[in-house]
């Protein structure tokens, strides 16, 4: 699990947060694919690029390929003085990816190398990092850049025979509209824009399956959202993630706007609305840091009343039991890919977790970008050839990728659109528990879970206090 952060909620855009009800008529539990049914060899036990392997003469067949290396660069906020270390844990997963599937004989024929640039939550590095890679690399993979405005760098990139192919760009997460609806980027964690994005009332997919999973076993919740806001984007989808929320059925009594700078007693109000109100839920929007400051400021104004304390992906983490301790019992986590504690379950989980030293949520979303990148080149060189491999061969495999399940670890996903699956853990004794589906190694992947949400997310930002 990852180290806590100072400032973002921004699992909650991008569907690995997601989860859905598990009413009689509305709910599907599904197995996660074990990595025997993989369409593409990857891992350890992967086969079908031995003979190409053996027999062909290598050469650099484009940018960032040479005849014994294949070079990829991924690029993280990690040096901001905002948010230290805040991405960290996407080059620890590239890098111990690299090493694990080197030592299993490579990908493409050839040793991975990775390149690493820090984006440092600036819009600057964001776009002198995608010049380098374009120089440097033959694709961006594992990104966590959420400044990303000008992405021509990326999307004119010049392969090695002078054609403006453009770099691809398997991402872990993206927060810029303008990388999210790239032509050349495709998402780990989900795409909910509908590109290219429209100024004014626009169509957003949610999945509110966790929310609904809520209702089901507490009907007529309300309560409070608490909206990251350290950045307009985040703002404005706070909106969004709000109105799919009342769409689902809940009431808000509050939607209280935190940064990652608040102290302590800046929630002191915002527990006073949830007492006042009667309020029984509560949503952390923001990060761990926040949902546990606003449990333990709860437990000190001696609120009992609340059934639901909510959260993504962004409480999934060591410090929300370390310094929550007590006062976090029972918040609920919702989340896209088979938990740590589940390693046992599947081969990829288990490489990651036994190959990162730092587990984090980012992290795994970059390993799975990782073997989405290795399962596109595999069958680029078993189909055409180890000296075939390039970003116009990338591009068009990761363009009919299908539904891509990283070996069974995550809900299926084209890699631009989020996946309807799901799956919701809860504290309980000071762990990370699964609640649903009860069954260990599966999601609810029922495609109920994810609905429109029409609104127009500057000017909704703008309405929250």
């Amino acid at each position: 699990m990852r180290t806590s952060i100072s400032i973002v909620a921004v699992l909650a855009l991008c569907g690995a947060a997601t989860a859905c009800s598990r009413g009689a008529t509305s709910s599907t539990a599904t197995t996660a694919p074990p990595a025997a049914v993989a369409t593409t060899g990857t891992g350890p036990t992967a086969t079908t690029v031995a003979d190409p392997c053996r027999t062909a003469a290598l050469q650099s067949s484009d940018t960032g390929i040479t005849s014994t290396t294949i070079t990829v660069e991924v690029m993280a906020d990690v040096g901001s003085p905002l948010a230290p270390g805040l991405f960290q844990g996407n080059f620890d997963a590239m890098n111990a990816f690299a090493k694990y599937v080197n030592a299993h004989g490579g990908i493409g024929c050839r040793q991975l190398k990775v390149k690493t640039w820090d984006s440092r939550l600036d819009a600057t590095e964001s776009k002198n990092g995608l010049i380098d890679a374009c120089a440097n690399a033959v694709a961006m993979v594992g990104n966590n850049a959420l400044f990303n405005p000008d992405v021509s760098p990326m999307t004119g990139c010049v392969d090695l025979a002078g054609h403006p192919t453009g770099l691809p760009d398997i991402a872990a997460l993206t927060n810029d509209s303008n990388e999210m609806c790239a032509p050349t980027t495709f998402v780990i964690s989900g795409v909910y824009q509908k590109c290219p994005v429209a100024p004014g009332v626009r169509p957003l997919t949610a999945n509110i399956g966790q929310i609904r999973w809520f209702l089901s076993t507490n009907p007529g919740l309300h309560g409070l959202y608490l909206a990251a806001s350290d950045t307009p984007t985040l703002v404005q989808s706070a909106a969004y993630l709000i109105a799919s929320q009342k769409q689902a059925g809940i009431v808000f009594d509050g939607t209280p706007k935190v940064s990652g700078f608040d102290t302590q007693t800046a929630y002191t109000p915002r527990v006073a609305v949830v007492k006042q109100a009667k309020s029984d839920y509560v949503f952390n929007g923001s990060n761990d840091v926040a949902m546990i400051r606003m449990r333990k400021e709860a437990l000190a104004q001696g609120v009992t009343g609340v059934k639901v304390w909510g959260c993504t992906l962004a409480c999934y983490t060591p410090a929300m039991l370390s310094e929550g301790g007590s006062a976090v019992e029972g918040t609920y986590v919702a989340g896209g890919f088979l938990p740590f504690e589940e390693a046992s379950l599947n081969a990829q989980d288990e490489a990651y977790v036994s190959n990162v030293p730092s587990l984090t949520t980012w992290g795994a979303e970059a390993w799975q970008a990782g073997l989405a990148f290795q399962q596109v080149v595999d069958k680029i060189v078993a189909t055409d050839g180890p000296n075939a491999i390039t970003r116009a061969a990338i591009l068009d495999g990761l363009r009919n990728i299908g539904q891509f399940t990283a070996d069974g670890w995550m809900g299926p996903t084209d890699l631009r659109s989020l996946s309807p699956c799901f799956l919701v853990m809860q504290i309980q004794g000071g762990k990370f528990v699964r609640s649903y589906p009860p069954t260990p190694g599966t999601f609810d992947c029922n495609p109920a879970n994810l609905v429109t949400v029409n609104i127009d997310t500057a000017a909704a930002g703008a309405q929250l206090k």
